[in-house]
């Protein structure tokens, strides 16, 4: 066998166990989608249909007259976390690359710890924090809570991509008379447009898909999420199944069409022609 035709061998081998993994990991997302526009009377049917040989769109409308104000609340959940987990997260993070105060190490360490602690402990801590303050059942004390979770990630993400900004920006900003707040304004967080993109999409996301910390400090408030909303749908006796999965796609929609538009983002360099040679 030539190398010509090995090498062409192997690309066909790659691209076909590349297909077969990628229909693996989204085939329950197919069923999903399988699952929403199937008939409530054949959702026990044995074996299933592997396609909706007879779709109905009842979930879909169910979706449209339930859940829009949750997906309009985890969408103001959403938002206002990505804000102000930015507000804390860039400046620390260019405090810590740029500034280096003391105890930057062990500041970095507790950032690191941070990320391990399970999230129902957290959350039971807000909750008796949340009830003497009295944000429980509201969207701002989700906006909070999630932003625990997010601000940690937000500033070792920001630390490590302004880390690698070059420091002659930096002291050409302050021969020009720049003070430190017009140097980050103005010169760090334009080059950090990657950067600020990732921990947005990443904070967004997991307020988003945030389960945890909705049901245990707004189970009984006027502005749920939508991971509480399709509980609606679920109860001791009955269960419906095509509203759950419709409105889980319905709810997956806006996570992969950002997904999609900050991909190039996320994967260029952060500092790509800041500096010319």
């Amino acid at each position: 066998m030539t190398a010509a035709r090995a090498g062409i061998w192997r690309s066909r081998r790659n691209t076909t166990i590349g297909v077969l993994l990628t229909a693996l990991m989204l085939f329950p997302v197919y069923w999903m989608l399988n699952v929403s526009l199937t008939p409530q009377q054949d959702m026990r049917k044995t074996p299933p249909d592997l396609l909706p040989l007879h779709p109905t769109f009842e979930g879909y409308r169910a979706v449209l007259d339930d859940q829009m104000p949750y997906l309009g609340t985890s969408l103001l959940i959403g938002l206002g976390t990505v804000a102000l987990t930015l507000l804390l997260a860039a400046p620390a993070g260019f405090a810590l690359a740029k500034l280096r105060p003391r105890g930057t190490g062990l500041l970095g360490l507790l950032l690191l710890v941070a990320q391990m602690v399970p999230g129902i402990v957290m959350a039971m801590g807000f909750y008796g924090i949340f009830l003497d303050v009295g944000l429980l059942n509201s969207w701002w004390g989700l906006i909070i809570a999630d932003s625990t979770i997010a601000v940690p990630f937000g500033v070792m993400i920001f630390t490590a991509f302004m880390s690698g900004i070059p420091s002659e920006l930096i002291s050409a900003a302050r021969i020009d008379g720049a003070g430190t707040f017009r140097t980050f304004w103005s010169i760090v967080l334009p080059v950090s447009r990657n950067a600020l993109v990732t921990v947005s999409l990443f904070s967004f996301l997991w307020a988003w898909s945030d389960f945890v910390f909705a049901n245990t400090l707004d189970g009984g408030g006027d502005l749920r999420p939508i991971t509480l909303g399709i509980y609606k749908y679920i109860g001791n006796n009955n269960q419906e199944w095509n509203a759950i999965m419709a409105t889980a796609v319905v709810a997956s929609i806006p996570a992969a069409v950002l997904l999609v538009l900050a991909q190039r983002y996320v994967a260029a360099g952060v500092t790509a022609g800041a500096v010319k040679d």
